[in-house]
């Protein structure tokens, strides 16, 4: 087994703590605000270590110091693996407000109120997020939801070098905001009209049935599985992002939506290392 180091970084106040105790239970020997200054000495002991102590390593790292590590692991041995924590602005100020801690930027008088803050440092996301690093937004992960997240997203290294996540949900909800890209299926007939099928939902046969079985669904998979095999196959090939999220949305996420990404789920399953999520059913995927 190759032996790993994650970095974990991103805006403060998105959950690189949750994230590092998550790692922990994972079996990553985590380490916290880890010094840029030690990170040869730890390059080294990790790739010289004969014993299993250091094959998971993860460090939390602030932002202002991202750019300096990756000039430092360019020329490493070790695999490293780049992971950044994002949430809604509105979301971040809520959580400073709930735990009562302050802004990393307010401490350091480099930002003189919360918001501006949280700005400077989505602007510096932004610069310095690449085409294969990971991003996970918090913002709407429960505890579970981030676990099952960051289980996903490190397990399919063990595998294969491509991994899709097909999620359905409801735009009445929103578009999840870990979306690479979403497919809108509302044009397609809604069983929650037929009184039989209204209380069900896409996993159950009945409404699958209904779904698919419509001249529309198969006239549009069939153009929406050309894209999606032309779009897998390049970011398979050229490996600059490992992980793509595809979200279809219906208006509630319990028909429409859960019909088409079961149906994706089970076309691609045996092709790539494929997820399945339906964010409305909660429970019910």
């Amino acid at each position: 087994m190759p032996k790993r180091l994650l970095l974990i970084s991103g805006v403060s106040g998105a959950g690189k703590t949750t994230a590092s105790n998550i790692l922990e239970d994972m079996g990553y020997l985590c380490m916290d605000q880890f010094p840029i200054e030690l990170l040869p000495n730890l390059l080294e002991l990790i790739a010289g270590d004969t014993s299993s102590r250091y094959d998971r390593v993860a460090i939390t790292i602030s932002l202002d110091n991202l750019s300096r590590y990756y000039q430092l692991l360019n020329n490493s041995n070790v695999d490293v693996q780049i992971i950044l924590l994002d949430a809604a602005s509105e979301v971040i100020i809520n959580r400073y407000k709930f735990t009562r801690r302050v802004h990393p930027l307010l401490v350091s008088n480099r930002a003189n109120t919360l918001e501006e803050a949280i700005a400077y440092e989505k602007e510096l996301l932004a610069k310095l997020t690449k085409p294969n690093t990971l991003v996970i937004d918090t913002s709407k992960l429960s505890l579970g939801d981030h676990k099952a997240t960051l289980d996903k997203l490190l397990k399919y290294d063990d595998f294969l070098n491509f991994s899709v996540s097909f999620v359905s949900f409801g735009f009445k909800n929103g578009v999840p905001g870990d979306a690479d890209l979403v497919f809108d299926v509302r044009f397609l007939d809604n069983p929650y009209y037929i009184e039989e099928l209204r209380n069900k939902s896409g996993n159950d046969q009945e409404v699958y049935d209904y779904v698919m079985k419509k001249d529309a669904t198969s006239e549009y998979l069939k153009y929406l599985l050309a894209y999606l095999d032309y779009t897998f196959k390049f970011y398979d090939a050229k490996e600059e992002k490992r992980h793509l999220t595809v979200c279809v949305g219906c208006t509630g996420g319990q028909h429409r939506s859960v019909s088409i990404t079961n149906y994706l789920y089970e076309h691609y399953k045996d092709r790539y290392l494929c997820y399945k999520k339906h964010r409305e059913l909660r429970d019910k995927s």
